[in-house]
């Protein structure tokens, strides 16, 4: 059955007046080269200059994507007066001391900061609140919420379609690639993998009240971690729960056996279900999100809307047009480094469940 004109999902993201906004670019590694970039240009944005650890590597980058300006640094790139807008891809240990070296120039108005915002709550409340101090927007790239099917399930709980939500579960079985910058990190899967599950349930449903969580090392990373595979159930005191099981593992897939990879994600409410696959484990091919939803209005039937947009790099059209929106609106930025805060927390609460075996609550967290 095809959407009725009022079931019309809004899934894209609001696009700002302006697309000659002044980009200067921090990073020139695959998220910068191949997801950032390439929405950028999709969309008609402006960037301008971008650095990197090696010059050389940010000069290709440049000519990849005809970026005008190649800085020697990242110092020489914050001091460019030509950049209105910081849009940061380094390693989450480093971003905080980028943003504090950005505050120095007023200049910059807005950044665009990766995910995790920091490793530790104190370090991304730090960012924070020096930002608001300096009158600069800080937004956080939890692309995830941009991707299609998840903004559409949004758009749909919003409208209350679903009624009051009763269960919501994410099954990851995907291998994700870890940078060489994941090694030494005190988090592993929960600050670099699972971020983007809880960052969603904390999208669709709020922040929960209490955390359980179990983790334990991937067979597959040689290098010391403790946060591999992770389970962990979500409660709210609306009655609410949401489960997710990031499995990084999967099954001897890379050593030989057959496999069965992909994310498949449920939500259930007292008036109808929604259900959905997110195409990222397909990367580099264009494979779609998926999402189904069947409603007691409409008994018998189920609603398949369907697009061509994928999740990697389409998405990362609405981080920054979520940011450029704010600067011309002088508001919060949708995915505001304010709002992070509670992602980081929640983050927190996971590991530290795992680790301690118990039940923790996100207050706990937001110090």
């Amino acid at each position: 059955m095809s959407l009725p004109p009022e079931f019309e999902l809004k899934y894209q993201p609001r696009l700002p007046r302006r697309r000659d906004w002044r980009i200067g670019c921090a990073g020139a590694g695959f998220i910068m080269r191949d997801c950032h970039l390439v929405a950028y240009r999709q969309a008609g944005f402006n960037p301008v200059a971008i650095a990197s650890r090696r010059q050389e590597t940010a000069r290709n980058v440049a000519q990849q994507h005809q970026i005008p300006n190649v800085h020697r640094c990242y110092e020489e790139l914050i001091a460019d007066p030509n950049i209105e807008v910081l849009d940061i891809a380094v390693p989450p240990d480093a971003q905080p001391e980028l943003i504090r070296e950005a505050l120095n120039y007023p200049h910059i108005r807005g950044i665009l900061a990766q995910k995790p915002l920091a490793m530790s709550y104190a370090d991304a409340k730090d960012c924070v609140h020096r930002c608001r101090q300096a009158g600069v927007k800080l937004a956080v790239n939890h692309n995830m919420r941009f991707d299609q099917s998840v903004r559409a399930l949004k758009d749909i709980l919003s409208r209350g379609w679903l009624g009051d939500v009763v269960l919501a579960t994410i099954d990851m079985r995907a291998i994700p690639h870890w940078m060489p910058w994941a090694r030494g990190q005190a988090s592993l899967s929960t600050f670099i993998m699972s971020i983007h599950h809880l960052d969603t349930f904390r999208y669709w449903l709020g922040t929960p009240d209490r955390v359980l969580a179990s983790t334990r090392p991937d067979p597959r990373t040689q290098f010391p971690h403790a946060d591999g595979i992770n389970l962990y159930i979500l409660e709210y005191d609306s009655g609410a729960r949401a489960a997710a099981w990031d499995d990084v593992w999967t099954g001897p897939v890379r050593e030989g056996s057959q496999g069965d990879i992909g994310i498949h994600w449920r939500v259930e409410g007292t008036e109808g279900l929604a259900r959905g696959t997110i195409g990222w484990p397909s990367y580099p091919a264009r494979q779609p999100s998926t999402l189904d939803f069947t409603v007691k209005r409409f008994p018998g039937y189920w609603f398949q809307p369907r697009w061509t947009d994928v999740w990697f790099p389409d998405a990362f059209v609405g981080t920054m047009s979520q940011l450029l929106v704010a600067l011309e609106e002088n508001t919060e930025p949708e995915i505001s480094g304010l709002d992070n805060l509670e992602t980081i927390a929640l983050c927190t609460a996971v590991l530290a469940s795992a680790r301690e075996h118990r039940v923790t609550t996100v207050k706990e967290f937001l110090l």
